[in-house]
């Protein structure tokens, strides 16, 4: 199975104050056992970059980058990605929803990707089924 990682899941396996983060590590734990092959993107891993280094200082990057990065299969957003993923959130009119979230459903779209990583319900109401299953 193809697993696309959000930046709601990484943080969350990080934190161990996240109201999530027992689900998530126990979901983290069962993807890198099933061998399912993991997919991210630049703009996701700029995105968890700079929320880490704002919330838990640059020892939570380094982390980040050594242990989890290497796991994962980045994706490099390009210009029409961005540009179709810009062009949603201009339309859509809907306040807490990022062009990193947009930019991620294009490329899972393009990959043929359904399953992601997130406790982000963005994902769900755009057809994707998130796990793990919270609630």
């Amino acid at each position: 199975m193809k697993v696309f990682i959000d930046t709601s899941a990484i943080l969350a396996i990080l934190n161990s104050d996240d109201h999530f983060h027992e689900p998530a590590k126990n979901e983290w734990i069962r993807i890198i056992e099933s061998q399912d092959a993991l997919f991210s993107s630049n703009y996701i891993i700029v995105e968890t970059i700079a929320l880490l280094q704002r919330r838990f200082g640059n020892e939570a990057v380094r982390i980040f980058i050594t242990n989890f990065q290497p796991l994962v299969d980045l994706i490099w957003i390009d210009e029409k990605t961005h540009e179709a993923a810009l062009s949603v959130v201009k339309t859509i009119n809907q306040r807490d929803l990022s062009l990193v979230d947009c930019t991620s459903f294009e490329i899972m779209r393009q990959m043929d990707i359904s399953h992601v990583f997130t406790f982000d319900s963005h994902f769900s109401e755009q057809g994707f089924s998130a796990i793990p299953k919270i609630g």
